[in-house]
């Protein structure tokens, strides 16, 4: 029988945090991992550099049924002191648009400062694991490991969402949150490519990997990004960021020239040059597929067309309504929405209310950022407010 002070389950970014920052305390920490290498999902993001923060992470940028309950473990540990921990292990990096951080060389580096920083706290590793039978025992948690059993004090659940089930994805930490009487809200992917109906999809499917700048709005909520046609439906950042909004039955507006006027702009076309075709002045502004979708059969000289059909026109390219049928699922999300209810978490030190010495930090918790490093901030926010406790 093995015994340590904290065993984390799941040894992701928020997982190796937690136990990183117990390990300084002098706590004796085991983190197990599911998959036969840590930090899976780490290696793959950022197109394998890592956005590892945002420059301009705050609250604004996180959905929860509780707003606030991220506010303590943001400002306690904020993107400005995880950037320092990168620094300090001379990692270079970049600043792109919208304040997402990326390595300058390899997300592996990111991987290597987080093993090295457990090493140095005296964390042990296993990975390859499967968790069998977890339960409370007195002041202890019981955590059955194939033949093996493990005691501790502090039981920590970093095992993440539902997400991207070949990285290792299983809904554990769902699963144990419920078992100890933790509610668990509903869950859905977040960060997720939308699909379209057939009829839809027979319409665009000559656009599938065409990329435009848009502004996508979902009711109140708004992102201007890059779009990108699948042979499926749409992806892109826009499309990513406002799944996390999307509902079944909503209707999306895009406008794809959101920074232009389009109406004066085909005005002063008309004026100028009223023999070109109307799919020739749209490729000024769209790419030439797109521009021929959007000109269908009203395709002409321009100087042909009234005031009424260039409105028509400009309609389809800034307000075009379109309705998903649904996403991806959880095997392209890059997060799930939901999770442990924060009304059963101590939004300090990330511990179950009704069950001393229970953690739940991470992706599992009720508390999913937006695309562009958000999600990996929340992981060490969280993961450090509770290794300053466990």
């Amino acid at each position: 029988m093995a015994q340590y002070d904290v065993v984390v389950i799941g040894a992701g970014a928020a997982g190796m945090m937690c136990a990183i920052e117990a390990g300084k305390r002098g706590r004796s920490v085991l983190v197990l991992e599911r998959n036969t290498k840590a930090g899976e999902k780490i290696r793959i993001s950022g197109g394998g550099r890592c956005n590892f923060t945002n420059a301009g992470a705050s609250i604004k940028n996180y959905l929860s049924a509780n707003p606030k309950f991220a506010i303590s473990a943001l400002s306690r540990y904020t993107q400005h002191d995880f950037i320092a921990l990168v620094e300090t292990h001379h990692i270079a990096w970049h600043e792109k648009k919208l304040g997402q951080l990326f390595c300058d060389e390899s997300a592996k580096q990111i991987l290597d400062m987080l093993f090295a920083e457990m090493d140095l706290a005296g964390v042990h590793l296993r990975t390859g694991v499967e968790i069998g039978n977890v339960e409370a025992r007195g002041a202890q948690f019981i955590v059955k490991v194939l033949d093996e059993t493990i005691v501790c004090q502090s039981l920590v659940v970093a095992c993440g969402g539902k997400s991207i089930p070949k990285m290792g994805a299983s809904g554990l930490g769902y699963k144990l949150a419920e078992q100890f009487g933790v509610r668990v809200t509903k869950t859905v992917p977040a960060l997720v490519p939308l699909t379209f109906d057939p009829g839809l999809l027979e319409q665009t499917k000559s656009l599938s990997g065409v990329a435009v700048d848009v502004q996508v709005n979902c009711g109140k909520t708004k992102f201007k990004e890059a779009m990108l046609f699948t042979h499926r439906g749409l992806s892109g950042p826009a499309i990513l960021q406002i799944s996390s909004y999307w509902r079944p039955g909503d209707v999306l507006e895009i406008d794809m020239a959101p920074d232009i006027d389009v109406s004066s702009f085909l005005r002063q076309a008309r004026v100028q040059n009223g023999k070109q075709d109307l799919v020739t002045a749209l490729a000024d502004l769209l790419p030439r597929r797109l521009a021929h979708l959007i000109a269908g059969d009203q395709n002409g000289r321009l100087g042909d067309f009234g005031d009424k059909v260039l409105a028509e026109v400009v309609m389809r390219v800034t307000r075009w309504r379109v309705k998903p049928i649904g996403t991806e699922g959880y095997r392209t999300a890059e997060v799930t929405l939901g999770g442990v209810d924060t009304r059963d978490i101590d939004a300090r030190t990330l511990e179950a209310k009704s069950v001393q010495n229970l953690y739940f930090i991470g992706e599992v918790v009720d508390v999913t950022g937006w695309l562009g490093g958000y999600n990996f901030q929340w992981a060490w926010s969280s993961g450090w407010s509770a290794g300053q406790v466990v």
